[in-house]
């Protein structure tokens, strides 16, 4: 069982990129499963997080504040500014467009801490900025959505803020009680926790782009160049700030892959909750989803190469 484990986590993007291609092929199949579905999928994922989680990897913010500072302004600049940059430039209607910018303002995904650790990145600098941006998002993330689409769409910054706390905060810290509560049993269930993360994920994927097959498949090519454009660019200039800071190749790696991993997960769960009469605003997150951990698998490669 553990094995099976490892390997359903260690090749997680080629998990995704399945349930991506299967909800193509049978999208009737998923059709039925109520959106909202996501919100609870995404709750497991941040749980295990939690479970994850040590207080000593926040550590790393007290004895490290310039690295931390730097990552995380990074995360919250690079990322959002590209989302909106790339929506005006491709000239996105406003659903794709208020999807490409969720991604942008959301924190950086959980995936990003093992492409680090394959990359040879600082692992210590990843996942604080996982763990630092994450509390930041339920500020953040509503107010840069707010400040980037609330021009032409009507963002319920207090409402976001709320969502995020119940979405994301509240499961991890209740990973965080249950592994201070019963210590034996989470350490003999991380082993499994990466496995059931990524079918979480994978099942998330799998209902959005079931929900809006017919529509990906007539013009779907441009939010696919835009989200992998995204994520190029996020990744490139990520490691771009850290060279152009002096940053030690470690740090480099780890703030180039945590600005360009997000947590589109939550870009799709607010999508669901939020706007839902913007039903297509759900498709950048899961694309993301599937490029970025096919992407985060190459760029460790790279990096391992060059070390």
């Amino acid at each position: 069982m553990k094995r099976l484990c490892h390997y359903i986590s260690e090749y997680m993007g080629i998990l995704v990129l399945v349930a991506a291609l299967l909800a193509l092929a049978f999208p009737d199949v998923l059709k039925e499963i109520r959106p909202t579905v996501i919100n609870y999928l995404l709750g497991v994922v941040m749980f295990g997080m939690g479970l994850t989680l040590n207080l000593q990897d926040f550590k790393i913010v007290f004895s490290r504040p310039k690295d931390i500072l730097i990552g995380c302004l990074a995360q919250f600049t690079i990322m959002p500014l590209l989302a909106w940059s790339l929506a005006r430039i491709f000239s996105l209607d406003e659903a794709l467009a208020l999807g490409v910018v969720l991604v942008g303002c959301c924190p950086g995904g959980t995936a990003s801490n093992v492409i680090t650790y394959l990359a040879k990145g600082d692992l210590a600098l990843s996942v604080g900025m996982t763990g630092v941006s994450t509390l930041l998002a339920p500020f953040l993330t509503p107010l840069l959505t707010w400040a980037l689409a609330g021009k032409s769409i009507n963002v319920d910054v207090a409402s976001m803020f709320l969502s995020i706390l119940w979405v994301v905060i509240l499961p991890i810290i209740m990973g965080l009680i249950v592994k201070g509560l019963w210590p034996k049993f989470t350490e003999k269930a991380t082993d499994y926790l990466p496995a059931f993360s990524s079918i979480a994920i994978a099942l998330i994927v799998a209902i959005i782009i079931g929900a809006n097959a017919d529509k990906l498949i007539a013009g779907g090519f441009i939010i696919v160049l835009v989200v992998i454009l995204h994520n190029i660019f996020g990744l490139s200039l990520g490691y771009l700030i850290g060279r152009t800071l002096r940053l030690s190749e470690p740090k480099k790696r780890a703030i180039s892959i945590e600005v360009g991993m997000q947590n589109s997960g939550l870009a799709s769960s607010l999508a669901t909750i939020h706007f839902a009469v913007y039903p297509l605003a759900t498709i950048p997150g899961a694309i993301f989803s599937v490029w970025h951990n096919l992407s985060g698998a190459a760029v460790a490669y790279l990096y391992k190469k060059i070390s």
